[in-house]
């Protein structure tokens, strides 16, 4: 499957999302349009939810209705070697800065060195311990690990490819209408610890379902408008109060994952533009490495955590930028490239 290049520059925006609520609370006054918009950048995972079960079903949905259950191996391979190798350097920097703080008599308490164990092998949002430790934003990439494991049944069991449009569409509203509210009655950021796992699964099948969608709606632009329109009309109804978070503002990110599916790969897309895109191909670096730099940060530069200086926040962005890039470059492209090749020889070796 080529690349769809806009679904790339969307998740790059998607990952400043979660940067700028990550640094919200040491912003100084905004707009308040502008102020909610960022107090709902926890959203910006439930898209990445999305987009995961949606590309990963266009990339293995047919290997594994061709091949069954030993492609599963090869996928669940795969996607540790994409996902883990960055996580446990990232994990290993805080564990770093643990040591520090502990050394130079320092609170501790948000790095609890008893339930590392559990966050090294991304375990940590399966309802164990709290998830919100160590490197916060690991809990969405410990929820993933068990759609990646849940992933082969979907697939197996049932060849989105066969199944009429109308039930796809049946199958996503059932999910995002029926089922997710209850995975966070409280809004979709509450409780961890109980929903983190419930709330991806949902969705990433949910996406799945929408990438079926996909190839059959790819070129048809109508539906895109349509696409968009729906998403606005459920942001408004959560706007005005006749709908709950839960019951709109995710099927309005799904509706706006499969417009920007379908108008992918057009000249002039906006986020196709080359810095958004390279924002998307840092972004998984950025998503990882933000939230210890910036405690990082407030240990050395800040103050007051409510009130940043305005150089410490733009300095801070340019960090995350830098370093995005290092992780790709350094650690996140060459570890997968290395743990692939090492998973191809092994299979090459048993045939």
């Amino acid at each position: 499957m080529n690349e769809l290049k806009a679904l790339t520059g969307a998740r790059g925006l998607a990952a400043w999302w979660v940067v700028l609520f990550h640094l919200r609370g040491s912003m100084a006054e905004m707009h308040p349009a502008v102020e909610s918009a960022i107090a709902k950048g926890y959203l910006a995972v439930d898209f990445f939810f999305l987009l995961s079960g949606f590309v990963i079903w266009l990339s293995w949905g047919r290997r594994f209705a061709e091949g069954g259950f030993p492609v599963a191996g090869r996928f669940l391979w795969k996607r540790m070697a994409r996902i883990w190798p960055l996580h446990l350097f990232v994990l290993a920097c805080a564990v770093m800065l643990a040591s520090v703080l502990a050394a130079t008599g320092r609170n501790i308490d948000r790095f609890p060195f008893a339930e590392l164990p559990l966050h090294i092998v991304l375990l940590q949002s399966w309802g164990f311990v709290d998830p919100l430790k160590w490197n916060d934003p690991a809990w969405s990439i410990s929820a993933e690990s068990a759609a990646y494991l849940l992933f082969p049944l979907l697939a197996v069991a049932v060849d989105w490819r066969k199944v009429p449009s109308v039930v796809l569409i049946g199958f996503v509203a059932v999910l995002l209408f029926g089922l997710l509210p209850m995975a966070g009655q409280d809004g979709l950021g509450s409780d961890l610890q109980r929903f983190a796992v419930i709330r991806c699964v949902i969705q990433f099948a949910a996406g799945t379902a929408i990438g079926a969608l996909w190839l059959r709606w790819q070129g048809r632009d109508g539906i895109a408008v349509v696409a968009v329109v729906i998403a606005l009309g459920l942001a408004a109804c959560w706007g005005l109060k006749l709908l709950s978070e839960g019951h709109s503002l995710p099927a309005a990110l799904a509706c706006l994952l499969l417009a920007a599916g379908i108008t992918s790969n057009r000249r002039g897309n906006p986020l196709e533009w080359r810095p958004i895109y390279r924002l998307g191909e840092i972004s998984y670096a950025t998503y990882l490495g933000h939230f210890l730099l910036w405690f990082v940060f407030k240990l050395l530069l800040v103050q007051d955590a409510t009130d940043a200086p305005l150089w410490v926040l733009a300095l801070y962005v340019v960090a995350v930028i830098a370093s995005s890039e290092l992780l790709y470059r350094g650690v996140e492209r060459p570890a997968q490239t290395w743990l692939n090749r090492m998973g191809d020889r092994r299979r090459v070796a048993v045939a």
